[in-house]
């Protein structure tokens, strides 16, 4: 035997003689007096299938030692170990006692048919099938994971399911997990894997769905961890956000109003586009008939001149060839002519004064309508800038057919400037002709009743003849009018067109801000309360998830006093091949005695 081997038999023997005085000693001073520890906390450690069902659970008790002596603690363990030192523990039932000299003192407890606060379900659907997780490993396709969480009934009164928050991760190896999707979950890089986390709030039943392409399914155990309130909800300053609720509060009323004021303004915009329809509509008419009837005036003004020029060359023979009868006949149609022109002439100077009031209305329409231009990017903008699209499309409508009427007016308002001066010119010419004939009419009465009819009728010859060319120039300028007149119809129709399109746009577009109006109102008096709705809002979420005025309670046994905090820390089964899952730890040593594990150190 060697001199260290047998020098270690002696250290023993010398250990076994005096020790055991000293221990009883020891054991006898520590367990005379009661100790007293000033908190415990519990961590609440359990494995599941990977299907979520519940296997194994064991708590590792925590004490602060504020006195050495004796301390009794309570559980309905199957077994506890000390986790401090080799002092023995006392099972009673579920009462636990332990000595203990230490600041700090730790021991593990384990339960059996203890429900957790949660009940948990983890399943699996590959390329659209069910699986159960033993069926999975090595399968390619797309994989989903579903996990539900919900209180678990069994736990009854459920202290930790309405005051914890639970953080769910998998980790995923990129080599075997590609296209991860997790919606409402955070996907984050963790090393050479990416981690999934999602989290469920105090006293909320949740559902989360990670999916994802799978090569050669294997699986790492989902980590579920319950966090203590520990801390409570920090209340933000709000005072800056209730000065910008306020701030756009506001802003949305005086929205409301402008689109108050602008709707009104389009109702009366409307109004006035159909009243200055209703008088184009008419003008229209009135033009398209002057059109139809410059046929027959020119006609007719072509008979007058043919037949003056017939009767001035008539007359100029003898004057005792001259018929009386026919000479009668001519002064009584020349009577009648003037009457006729003096009916014209009232007709043109009422033509006139209604043209000149349909024109001036017309012009302070057309002089009413925007010349501003707006430019493609501008209608880009505004459809971007969230605007109902119906009633921006209204708006572009609008002012298309706005601007097409304005600048139509604009491209013949010189025809429309120039009708009222021919007008005026047209009716004095008519009226002196209708003057001069009137004057022939009345000299040929008086040379019928005179005997020296020779003289008259040289006299009365004369006065055809200026008359006959007069009316010849009064004919080519009649002429020159109906033509005129005719250009002014047909550019006419083409304003009149601009307008019908101005007056369906503006129709559109007052219904279009009628609604438009409607929403800004109900927008404004759902946000006129809107910082004290806010700081509601946040007053309701702070009081729903602070948890700061909640004591902790032992999970184990109500009996635990002192408790400071509880965790939990909750794992399923990985799926994993055989060789790839962590060689199950050491056979656990049996309950050996201090001298079995003193002299276990001296074993060779």
């Amino acid at each position: 035997m060697s001199l260290k081997r047998t020098g270690g038999m002696f250290l023993a023997l010398l250990l076994l003689v005096s020790t055991p005085v000293t221990l009883t000693m020891a054991h006898g001073a520590q367990s005379s007096g009661k100790g007293s520890y000033s908190g415990k906390s519990e961590v609440v450690y359990a494995t599941l299938e990977a299907d979520g069902d519940q296997k194994e659970i064991y708590v590792v008790n925590k004490f602060s030692v504020d006195r050495p002596g004796k301390i009794i603690d309570y559980g309905p363990y199957t077994r506890v170990e000390n986790l401090t030192d080799l002092t023995e523990m006392e099972v009673d039932g579920q009462r636990v006692g332990f000595v203990t000299s230490k600041d700090l003192f730790y021991y593990q407890g384990t339960l059996k048919d203890r429900p957790l606060p949660w009940d948990i379900d983890v399943s699996y659907r590959l390329n659209g099938k069910n699986l159960p997780p033993e069926q999975l490993l090595g399968k390619d396709g797309k994989l989903e994971i579903r996990i539900h969480t919900r209180a678990n009934e069994k736990a009854g009164e459920n202290p930790f399911f309405e005051n914890y928050m639970l953080q769910i991760s998998l980790t995923l190896d990129p080599e075997i997990y590609e296209n991860v999707e997790a919606k409402d979950g955070t996907i984050a890089e963790a090393g050479k894997n990416q981690q999934v986390t999602f989290t469920v709030m105090p006293g909320k039943e949740a559902s989360f769905v990670v999916r994802a392409e799978v090569r050669d399914l294997e699986m790492e155990s989902i980590q579920i961890t319950g966090i203590p309130p520990g801390l409570s909800v920090d209340i933000p300053d709000a005072d800056g956000m209730m000065d910008g609720m306020r701030s756009l509060s506001d802003a949305v009323q005086g929205i409301d109003a402008g689109i108050s004021e602008l709707n009104k303004g389009m109702a009366e915009l409307h109004q006035g586009v159909e009243g200055l329809y209703g008088g184009s509509k008419k003008y229209k008419q009135g033009i398209r008939e002057l059109e139809q009837g410059s046929a027959e005036l020119i006609e007719g003004s072509k008979s007058i001149r043919d037949a003056l020029m017939k009767l001035s060359r008539s007359l100029g023979g003898d004057a005792d060839q001259i018929d009386v009868g026919q000479l009668k006949e001519l002064q009584k149609r020349l009577a009648d002519m003037a009457g006729g022109l003096k009916q014209t002439e009232n007709s043109l100077t009422a033509l006139q004064d209604q043209y000149t009031k349909a024109y001036h209305a017309l012009d302070r329409s057309i002089a009413a309508i925007p010349a501003q231009d707006i430019s493609e990017e501008d209608i880009r903008q505004l459809k971007a800038s969230g605007a109902d699209p119906r009633v921006v499309d209204q708006l572009v409508q609008t002012y298309t057919a706005a601007r097409a009427a304005k600048d139509a007016y604009t491209a013949v308002k010189g025809s429309f400037q120039a009708v009222n001066p021919t007008l005026k010119e047209v009716a004095r010419s008519v009226r002196e002709m209708s003057i001069y004939i009137e004057i022939i009419a009345d000299r040929l009465d008086n040379s019928l009743n005179q005997t020296h009819l020779d003289e008259s009728m040289k006299k009365l010859q004369q006065g055809l003849q200026s008359l006959s060319e007069q009316y010849g120039a009064f004919h080519s300028g009649l002429v020159d009018y109906t033509r005129g007149v005719a250009r002014l119809s047909q550019n006419y129709g083409r304003l009149h067109t601009g307008i019908a399109e101005m007056k369906d746009g503006t129709r559109q577009f007052q219904t279009g801000m009628h609604e438009l109006h409607q929403g800004t109102s109900k927008l404004a008096r759902s946000t006129r309360n809107l910082p004290d709705q806010m700081q509601s809002e946040i007053d309701q979420m702070v009081s729903e998830y602070d948890r700061s005025d909640f004591d902790p309670v032992s999970f184990v046994s109500s009996k635990n006093k002192k408790v400071k905090s509880v965790q939990f820390v909750l794992k399923t089964e990985s799926i994993k091949k055989e060789e790839d899952k962590p060689k199950s730890g050491p056979k656990e040593e049996e309950n050996k005695g201090f001298w079995s594990r003193l002299l276990d150190l001296f074993k060779s």
